[in-house]
């Protein structure tokens, strides 16, 4: 197998795509935080974030591998697909979890450290074999997702105040939408693995409506930091507008329940977060 091959499945397994939005997260909270924002400190925090969030994914891709044989959009991984061992994806994602950890304790606090080992934990040990067994899944599973920006924060002040929680807050809601989303457009090739995420285990209506209100509630999270102060009226108009889309898509979901619906509701919580993010970013600095 030749090198490119070989960085194309390492990628695989560390589901680059979603690993740069996290790390994306980190890195925007980190801008966010006060004071003034260390540019080589942050490339730190991306690096370690990137190893950290990598051998999270890679874990999860060696404990499900058998699972994803069973559905198309996972069939062609590294693992099930047998380009790569069992023994070379745990080894690579092991050094890279402890090389994320040593960085992130390192260079920026044990704060961060201990933020990267609970990620890496949570994700593995506690959301990946819950998925299967009931949709407190996606629940469990958000503490880990909206740890980046927490991590973020952690890193530029050591601290864990307001202005932490009230980013994790903002990216532990999103998620609920943003995964009942994905698992509308891909519950039958979830349930080929026996992977149960919706709310109530169907394309229902009342699954559409749980994810109606938790999009809902991201419209008093969206207040908050004008409220403590830790952004200002421009990312609050900024939004508040794009809260009020996001909750426009949720509710076409509910009037349709159809796939089209929910993978535009898919999309919109891609455009959601950063949107949000880059507006607090640009509050700060502006």
């Amino acid at each position: 197998m030749g090198l490119k091959h070989k960085i194309r499945d390492y990628s695989q397994l560390t589901k680059m795509r979603l690993t740069t939005l996290v790390v994306f997260s980190a890195a925007m909270a980190f801008m966010t935080a006060p004071g003034t924002i260390d540019f080589v400190k942050m490339g730190w925090l991306i690096l370690g974030g990137f190893l950290v969030t990598g051998s999270a994914n890679g874990f999860n891709q060696v404990m499900e591998r058998e699972l994803d044989k069973l559905m198309d959009r996972t069939l062609s991984r590294p693992l099930p697909a047998t380009r790569m061992s069992v023994a070379e994806a745990i080894f690579v994602c092991l050094i890279a979890g402890l090389a994320g950890v040593f960085i992130l304790g390192y260079f920026m606090n044990l704060a961060s450290a201990v933020l990267g080992v609970l990620a890496i934990l949570l994700y593995t040990v506690c959301y990946t074999p819950m998925k299967r067994k009931s949709p407190i899944a996606v629940f469990i599973g958000a503490v880990p997702g909206a740890i980046p920006p927490l991590l973020g924060w952690v890193a530029a002040t050591g601290t864990f105040n307001t202005g932490a929680w009230l980013l994790f807050g903002i990216q532990f809601l999103w998620q609920f939408p943003h995964f009942w989303a994905i698992a509308w457009v891909l519950d039958d090739d979830y349930k080929k693995a026996g992977f149960n995420l919706l709310p109530t285990g169907k394309r229902d209506k009342g699954s559409a409506l749980q994810t109606v209100l938790y999009t809902i509630s991201l419209v008093p999270v969206a207040v908050m930091p004008l409220v403590f102060n830790i952004s200002g009226w421009l990312s609050m108009v900024l939004m508040l507008a794009v809260t009020f889309y996001f909750i426009f898509q949720a509710v076409q979901l509910y009037r349709e329940c159809s796939i089209e619906a929910a993978r535009k509701l898919m999309y919109g919580s891609f455009f959601y977060l950063p949107v949000v993010q880059i507006a607090m970013v640009i509050d700060k600095i502006g």
